[in-house]
């Protein structure tokens, strides 16, 4: 039971994160421009958090196979997510990409059947179902058919994909030395990005600052270490269902701190959510042993 109550824990600590970095994220966009804020952040974070791994002296990696795994989850994970997140903003709306960003569960659910034989029950393909059909309504609805779209689709693609190298993967590699090093290795590579992909422009004050500061420690660090590690002691089709809840605290947040209006499709959309997440997690039915006579 205690076990339980912990991972419930997580799961709202991280998926609330997640949620509010949408809206932070929102603010720092007038201060610096989208993928350089994007790789400023998971630099940042990666740096402070690979100095503590190597401070406290986490077990690293040996060989360059396994850094090489670190490198393409971080280049999937960080990179390919935030990256396509960001660049879909220029032409839709944050909600249309968080919409199209959260379709990972099913995703990982298809992908892992197909490319991995991962097997999963009926209802919980019906739980993601009527989870994203949960996102959808929170958020709004409505898509349009532009660049973005496509752009959002593929953030949500780089994130299964990310999901399940994690699940395979992680497994043999220290959870702290794996969360740093993607992270940092996803912010270079998003730096870079910058570069070639956008006219980059940074206000520095205390608000950019501020932001900036948020978005690498609690919703990167804390969040991506809760994330990975959720990953690894859960069943990834489940742990990534819980995504849902996160477009749903982008809504409470974005109310309590921009003061956008709540309405009926939240309530309705916030419904949804919870019952694709039951329905994903319902229990399998046991057979009990026969007694031996």
């Amino acid at each position: 039971m205690k076990a339980k109550l912990i991972f419930s824990f997580l799961v709202v600590l991280t998926t609330a994160l997640m949620g509010s970095s949408f809206v932070v994220a929102k603010i720092g966009l007038i201060y610096i421009s989208p993928l350089l804020l994007a790789g400023i952040r998971f630099t940042i974070a990666g740096s402070i958090m690979g100095f503590f791994v190597l401070l406290f002296k986490r077990k690293h990696p040996k060989d360059a196979v396994t850094w090489g795994k670190v490198a393409v989850i971080g280049a999937v994970q960080t990179a390919g997510v935030m990256g396509a997140i960001f660049l879909s903003l220029r032409t839709i709306t944050s909600g249309q990409s968080a919409i199209l960003t959260f379709m990972n569960p099913l995703l990982v659910v298809l992908i892992g059947t197909l490319v991995l034989g991962m097997r999963y029950r009926l209802v919980q393909w019906i739980g993601v179902f009527v989870g994203f059909a949960g996102v959808f309504v929170t958020m709004g609805s409505h898509l349009d058919l532009e660049i973005g779209t496509l752009l959002g689709f593929m953030s949500a693609t780089f994130w299964a994909i990310g999901t399940l190298l994690i699940k395979k993967w992680g497994v043999s590699i220290d959870m702290w030395v794996l969360t740093a090093y993607q992270m940092l290795f996803g912010g270079l590579i998003l730096l870079a990005g910058s570069m070639f992909l956008e006219n980059a422009y940074i206000v520095i004050n205390s608000t950019s600052i501020s932001i900036l500061l948020w978005l690498s420690i609690p919703a990167s660090i804390v969040q991506f270490t809760i994330w990975f590690h959720l990953l690894q002691k859960g069943d990834s089709g489940k742990v990534s269902a819980f995504l849902f809840l996160a477009p749903f605290f982008g809504i409470l947040s974005g109310w309590l701190v921009l003061g956008e209006p709540l309405g009926l499709a939240l309530l309705i959309g916030g419904s949804l959510i919870f019952m694709g997440i039951f329905l994903v997690n319902w229990p399998e039915k046991r057979i009990p042993e026969k007694a031996i006579v």
